[in-house]
Order: C-alpha cells, then structure tokens, then sequence
C-alpha cells in the first residue's frame, strides 16, 4: 500500500492498523490507542467551544477490543509501549504500570473527592526491557499545558488526545534501538518525537484528518532542519 507520508525518517499509513501490517515490521511500539471508555468532551459552556474531534470522540473507543487486537498482533516477545486509563483493565502481559502526570490545570472537570483526572498509565509490555537495580521514576511530567482540547498542546497536534513532545521523547529514549511502530498515531507525537531523535518510524492513523495533521507537522519539521543547515 502507498504511505499518506513518507520521509527518510517516517513513514506514515492512512487506514485501519488491523488490516495495514507494514508497523508489525519494526523493531518496538510506542502508541497511544483507543482506551476503551467512550470519550466525548462534556460541555464547557460557550466560553470553552469544543472542537469536532471533541465532538465526535475517539474512534473505537467504545470498549479495549481494538488496543487489545493491535497488541496481540505485535506479539509479547518484543518490547511495547501502551497509554491507557487508569480506571480500566490492563491489556495482557504487563511488566509495569507508569504514570503519566499532566500539569496542575488537568482533570478538574470530573474531579472526585476533591482529586483531579491528572493522570493516564503507561504499560509496559513484552521483552527486551531489561531489568535490574535503580532508574528513573515511573512518573512521567510534561512542562507543556495540556488540561483540555483547548489547551496547548492540543491546539498544536490537533487531536483532543494529543500528547506532548517532552513525555514521547522521555519514553523513547528508554526503548530499545530500532524503528519505532506507532499503529495508533493520532496527532502524530510519537513520530515526531522519533524524528527529533534521530530514529525511525511507521504510523497508521484511522482517520485522515490526523493523517493530513501529523503530515503538516512533519513538512514543517522539514522545513525548520531545511532552515538550520
């Protein structure tokens, strides 16, 4: 099938990751799936309008069927990185349960008990992470303002679900070498903060207005080295 995008770095696939197969390829997995908790924004009133991804939610978000057969086909003899939520089911095969902490301004709509929705998981699944004494945290902290779908970050990748570049990198440089897979691409975090990295990667995106995104943010990545040399 002929890439949406492709570069010396990225390649990117527009369609269904259970039908293209090209990410199974590489060497690890980094995404961000549908978590399986029917998403939608709720109504900020009309001082906070919501975009249409906000409206139209997440798709296959109606339960983990789809994260689920996406990782059984990557497989648990290679290593993989997953976000989920933490009020849901695991996927199988967890070797680690981290966190990633969203700035001081998220989850106050849906609070409970006076706690903010501040936080998502990220599992750790499969081989090749290696274990041993000491590391980093298992909490991962952005800089970057992400509370809602008007916030930074997700003005800047365009998708409600965004993810910030200084997290995607801090995951990556944990990973083992290799092409990174990301079947669930979304606004495109992953594969940018590859690039910035210096490594390569393959993208699926289901929808094709996160494919003509992710393609904008790479062209511009492009056009900014292009500046620089």
């Amino acid at each position: 099938m002929k890439p949406y995008y492709a570069d010396d770095q990225v390649t990117l696939y527009h369609g269904d990751c259970l039908e293209i197969t090209d990410w199974l390829a590489a060497d690890v997995l980094v995404t961000d799936p549908p978590y399986g908790r029917a998403w939608r924004q709720g109504d900020l009133g009309p001082a906070h309008p919501r975009n249409a991804a906000s409206l139209d939610g997440i798709a296959n978000d109606a339960d983990t069927t789809v994260r689920d057969r996406a990782l059984h086909l990557w497989g648990s003899n290679r290593p993989a990185m997953s976000f989920g939520d933490l009020t849901l089911a695991p996927p199988a095969g967890v070797k680690l349960t981290a966190v990633y902490q969203k700035d001081n301004t998220c989850g106050l709509r849906g609070a409970i008990g006076g706690v903010r929705r501040d936080a998502e998981a990220i599992y750790f699944l499969g081989k090749g992470w290696g274990s041993g004494i000491g590391g980093r945290s298992s909490v991962f902290i952005t800089s970057a303002r992400v509370s809602s779908a008007a916030g930074i970050v997700a003005r800047h990748g365009g998708h409600p679900h965004t993810k910030p570049g200084d997290v995607m990198e801090q995951l990556l440089e944990l990973c083992p070498d290799g092409v990174v897979a990301d079947p669930f691409a979304g606004s495109g975090s992953t594969l940018v903060a590859a690039r910035n990295l210096g490594r390569k990667a393959i993208g699926v995106e289901l929808e094709e207005r996160y494919c003509e995104l992710i393609a904008k943010r790479l062209d511009q990545m492009a056009l900014d080295f292009g500046a620089m040399s």
